[in-house]
């Protein structure tokens, strides 16, 4: 029984081994991530997500100042006020410190979904023309070379980058 366990062992190395020596020819590497951000949409799509996010960080600075002011007034008014009109004023500056959380928390998903939504159609793009350009040149297996240690293989970022007219 442990010979057996052994002899197959050694059978399933051999073919793996046999495998990877028949398939090296068929695979080929790029980083994703450089293609991706070497595309002039990507640019663009960039400068709009920046837009958006300096909009909604200049919305909520002013809020801050208009907070801080607030705070600035009630604070200097409190000694001349009743103890429920300082309360009111309390449960008012929490009020605005709930919407203003709640504000930049909406703010962020509209940004992740805008870069979503921007993002989606370069990558897909960007995953056709890998696949075309593997196609045409007979590859089976193609690696995001920003993941591998060794990259000896064929990297196909000059073909990809051709088949988009880069």
């Amino acid at each position: 029984m442990k010979n057996l366990k052994t002899l197959l062992f050694a059978a399933v190395l051999f073919i793996g081994a046999t495998s990877l020596t028949s398939a090296q020819s068929n695979v080929a590497h790029i980083n994703k991530q450089e293609l991706i951000k070497a595309m002039p949409a990507y640019t663009q799509a960039q400068t709009e997500i920046d837009k958006l996010s300096k909009t909604y960080q200049a919305t909520i600075e002013t809020s801050l100042k208009e907070l801080d002011v607030k705070l600035k007034q009630y604070d200097a008014e409190a000694e001349t006020q009743t103890e429920q009109t300082n309360m009111d004023r309390m449960q008012e500056v929490d009020g605005i410190k709930q919407s203003l959380s709640e504000y930049q928390q909406q703010a962020q998903k509209d940004l992740q979904a805008k870069e979503f939504n921007l993002l989606k159609p370069i990558v897909e793009k960007a995953d056709k023309a890998i696949n075309t350009v593997a196609k045409a040149q007979g590859i089976q297996y193609v690696f995001d070379s920003a993941m591998l240690i060794v990259k000896d293989g064929k990297d196909l970022m000059a073909d990809v980058k051709k088949q988009l007219g880069m």
